[in-house]
C-alpha cells in the first residue's frame, strides 16, 4: 500500500467543506475548511479518493421508495435512518425555491413526493458537487457518497448507533468509535476548525475511515451493484 498518499473525507459546514485528509494508514491527519467542493481534489494533498456525505447521482425520475441508495441503507440504520434525507430528481435539485422543487418533485416522482425543507437546504450544496463531477470524469471516478450515520455503522460492527449526534452520549460514543478505527484521540478531542462544528468534524472522520476502506477495497456499495444516474454518475452509498 503506498503511504505517499492521501485520502479525504468531507462534510458540508456553516463555511463550506470540513475535510480531513489522512493517510491510506497511520495517524497523520490534518484537518480543514475549504470553500468550495472542487479545491479538495486541488489540495496540495491531491486526495486519492474523496469521500463525500452529499449525494451523487440524481435520477431524472424518483420511483417507489425513492433513490436506490436511500432504499438501500435505511433499514441499516434503525432509528437513525430518519438522517436519509430523501433525494428527488436532479430537475428538483435544480429548482431554485422550495415551493418550485416541491412541484418538480412531485411532477418527477411515482409515487408523488414532494421535498423536505432540511433536503432543499443542502441543495446548492448538491448542485456544487454534482456540476464538478459531472464536467470532470477523471474527478468523478475518484469520489465517492457516504453519510455519517452508515460509517459509524460499520464501524460499530455493523450495528446502528441508538443515540443521535446532537447529544454528549451520542458524541462520545462516536468519538470513541473513532479512535477505535485508528484516529489519534487528539484528533478526535480538537476543537474544530473556524467554520465548522464538533459535529462536522466527527463526520469528517467518519468520511475519511470509509475513504480508507474504499481505498483498501474493502467497502462496499449500497445498493450492491451500483447503480448510475443519465451522467453516467454512480449512484451508491458506500461503507
Amino acid at each position: 500500500m503506498n503511504n505517499d498518499l492521501w485520502l479525504a473525507g468531507a462534510d458540508g459546514c456553516p463555511a463550506g467543506w470540513m475535510v480531513a485528509f489522512v493517510r491510506p494508514r497511520g495517524d497523520e491527519v490534518r484537518l480543514r475548511v475549504v470553500p468550495q467542493f472542487a479545491a479538495i481534489a486541488t489540495a496540495p494533498e491531491a486526495p486519492a479518493v474523496i469521500a463525500v456525505d452529499m449525494p451523487i447521482g440524481l435520477p431524472a425520475r424518483i420511483g417507489p421508495g425513492g433513490r436506490g441508495p436511500e432504499r438501500a441503507v435505511r433499514p441499516l440504520l434503525g432509528e437513525r435512518q430518519s438522517s436519509v434525507f430523501p433525494v428527488p430528481s436532479r430537475e428538483a435539485i435544480y429548482a431554485l425555491t422550495h415551493p418550485d422543487a416541491c412541484r418538480v418533485a412531485l411532477l418527477t416522482s411515482d409515487p408523488p413526493r414532494s421535498v423536505q425543507m432540511q433536503l432543499f437546504r443542502i441543495a446548492p450544496r448538491i448542485r456544487e458537487v454534482d456540476g464538478v463531477l459531472r464536467a470532470d470524469a477523471a474527478l468523478a471516478a475518484r469520489v465517492f457518497e457516504v453519510h455519517p450515520e452508515l460509517a459509524f455503522w460499520r464501524l460499530n460492527g455493523d450495528r446502528p448507533l441508538a443515540l443521535p449526534k446532537k447529544v454528549k452520549p451520542g458524541l462520545a460514543l462516536r468519538r470513541r468509535l473513532l479512535i477505535a478505527a485508528g484516529f489519534p484521540r487528539v484528533v478526535v478531542d480538537a476543537p474544530p476548525p473556524k467554520g465548522a462544528g464538533r459535529d462536522d468534524l466527527l463526520d469528517a472522520l467518519a468520511c475519511a475511515a470509509i475513504a480508507r476502506r474504499i481505498h483498501a477495497g474493502l467497502a462496499r456499495p449500497f445498493p450492491d451493484p451500483p447503480q448510475r444516474d443519465e451522467h453516467g454518475l454512480l449512484m451508491a452509498i458506500w461503507a
